[in-house]
């Protein structure tokens, strides 16, 4: 893989799993953005919003993202809201094959019912906001993405050796 994998996709496709497995499948550095920004302002995600606000939170990602630049052999799992802003977008595919993780509005409230990490979701925790919002980045995260794996009732493992033979194509047709 000549690339880093950067994961973007709507909080709940899996950025985080499969991040994970990846990093320890393939000897992969394992970079979560929002555990970058937790360490530089040494303060929760939740509280940072609380304080600050959503745009100092994607500032603070826009910031993160910029000095992954010249990381090499890197999985990289985004906060569901990077591709928000285009720097973060042109700063990624600087180094990284961009992977859009994608699930049901129904998957994703499945998967995050029980959390209280999710900012966006606090007091909206239904399948019609998530539904809506994730309507509503769509188009952001399509544009971004160099390829998309639904990940809908599959193990991780299916979703990275789906997601692995497409990068394997890009990263041979570009070489």
């Amino acid at each position: 893989m000549t690339k880093n994998i950067a994961l973007i996709g709507f909080m709940g496709t899996g950025k985080s799993t499969v991040s994970h497995y990846l990093g320890k499948r393939m000897g992969l550095e394992e970079i979560e953005i929002d555990e970058m920004i937790v360490k530089a302002e040494g303060m929760p995600i939740t509280d940072l919003f609380a304080k600050f606000g959503e745009a100092y939170f994607r500032d603070c990602e826009s910031k993160a993202i910029q000095k992954l630049q010249d990381k090499k052999k890197a999985v990289i799992s985004c906060g569901g809201g990077a591709v928000i802003r285009e720097e973060n977008v042109i700063n990624l595919k600087k180094s990284s094959w961009i992977v859009l993780l994608d699930a049901s509005p129904e998957t994703i409230l499945a998967r995050v019912k029980d959390s209280t990490k999710r900012p966006i979701l606090n007091g909206h925790m239904n399948v019609e906001y998530i539904s809506g919002l994730m309507e509503k980045r769509r188009s952001l995260y399509e544009r971004a993405a160099d390829i998309k794996i639904v990940t809908d009732q599959k193990s991780v493992e299916a979703v990275c050796q789906e997601m692995l033979s497409m990068l394997s194509k890009l990263d041979g047709a570009e070489s």
